[in-house]
């Protein structure tokens, strides 16, 4: 199996009533005493993660969530921090109990069905209320104890079910390169690059060319032009960084396929037909038009930052007009409602899963919102879109 780094960890998320037992079976899941227990209604307040290797799947994030009835006196505000969570996970563990299953479990069910997330119903506690009838065929395991046995069904089927909505898994450069081809990767080091080691797309796609049996060659974009025409190195594939799309695309010939990480990456990740179709509309935007990025990491802002600096200023310059830029980092809530904004602009999505990426978007795929992305916006704006994009049509 494909090994699994953190940014493609998949998100299984416990919901359910408050003292279901949601905090004891991720507990006994992971082994580990990550969340309190206790029989006090509201014990689990906040959204609570833990990394682990998902037996018969891979690594994988647990997450334990506060009650969906919680009635104590920040209730509201922990019900409205589980439903966000929802909308990152790729994967939902209804748990029920005392045989109850009325509006709270089938309201839940029907957002994980809008937000395309598959659904496991669990019934605990079927030791002190065996579970009748009704609730028998809801559900898809039973649990009376917490036994490493019982938890190794539950695995099963979480992977099961994880490995059926997935398919088979993507990787950047899928179906582009072919054994044997020689992809020449440009990566800048500047004050944004992290010190001592390469950013996690460049990381992605130098382990994607190895596993595809391709030739890989890295370089910094003021050794290019000395790359191409001393050494005399013939790339099938040119992947560039998209802060320096405009110069690679001057040095490297026509007749050179090329692209950019963040492209790829879009493509890999989900929403990339939307993108393509939204990333014109930067021709129609207009004075006073507030347009948001959205980035899934979480890092310090520079000087040289690409999404909030360069990025805002280059559209700015291309489009001529006085536009209002905001950026929201991470997968927290957006507290501006989508519609507000005449474009989203998501940024490459290293760390965050495809799920995350549409779930977020949604809002404005649904309202006609144009989105885009960091790569194919710099590639627009600096007039090679076409070159950028063509390798996937």
């Amino acid at each position: 199996m494909e090994k699994t780094t953190k940014e493609n960890r998949k998100y299984i998320g416990f919901f359910g009533r408050t003292n279901v037992g949601k905090s004891t079976i991720v507990n006994a899941l992971t082994g580990q005493e990550v969340s309190i227990v206790s029989q006090e209604k509201g014990t689990t307040t906040d959204v609570v993660k833990k990394n682990m290797e998902l037996f018969g799947y891979g690594a994988v994030v647990i997450v334990d969530t506060a009650g969906l009835d919680d009635n104590t006196t920040l209730g509201e505000k922990r019900i409205k921090a589980s439903l966000h969570a929802l909308t990152q996970m790729d994967l939902a563990v209804l748990v029920v109990s005392e045989n109850t299953f009325s509006e709270i479990e089938s309201s839940f069910i029907e957002k994980c069905k809008k937000y395309d997330i598959p659904v496991v119903v669990v019934y605990n506690k079927s030791d002190i209320t065996p579970a009748n009838k009704e609730i028998k065929e809801k559900v898809s395991l039973e649990l009376g104890n917490h036994s490493a046995e019982s938890m190794l069904l539950l695995s099963n089927i979480i992977s099961e079910t994880l490995k059926a909505k997935e398919g088979e898994r993507k990787t950047p450069l899928q179906n582009i390169v072919k054994k044997g081809d020689v992809i020449l990767l440009v990566t800048p080091i500047d004050s944004s690059a992290p010190q001592g080691r390469l950013i996690l797309p460049q990381v992605q796609l130098i382990r994607d060319v190895l596993d595809k049996d391709c030739v890989c060659v890295v370089v910094k974009e003021t050794e290019l032009e000395m790359v191409l025409n001393e050494k005399k190195i013939k790339p099938d594939l040119v992947v560039t960084d998209s802060k320096v799309f405009e110069m690679v695309d001057k040095i490297v010939p026509k007749e050179i396929k090329m692209t950019s990480f963040s492209v790829v990456l879009a493509r890999m990740k989900g929403a990339f037909d939307e993108y393509i179709k939204g990333t014109p509309y930067l021709d129609k935007l207009k004075d006073g038009d507030r347009v948001l990025m959205l980035e899934s990491c979480t890092h310090q802002p520079t000087c040289e930052d690409i999404g909030r600096v360069k990025l805002p200023m280059w559209i700015s310059k291309y489009t001529g007009k006085n536009l209002e830029f905001s950026a929201v980092s991470g997968l927290s809530e957006i507290e501006t409602p989508l519609t507000d904004f005449a474009m989203i602009i998501q940024c490459g999505g290293c760390v965050a899963t495809s799920q995350q990426i549409r779930n977020r978007l949604l809002p404005a795929l649904e309202n006609n919102v144009p989105v885009s992305n960091y790569g194919l916006v710099i590639a627009y704006i600096h007039g090679i879109f076409n070159r950028a994009t063509e390798i996937f049509k």
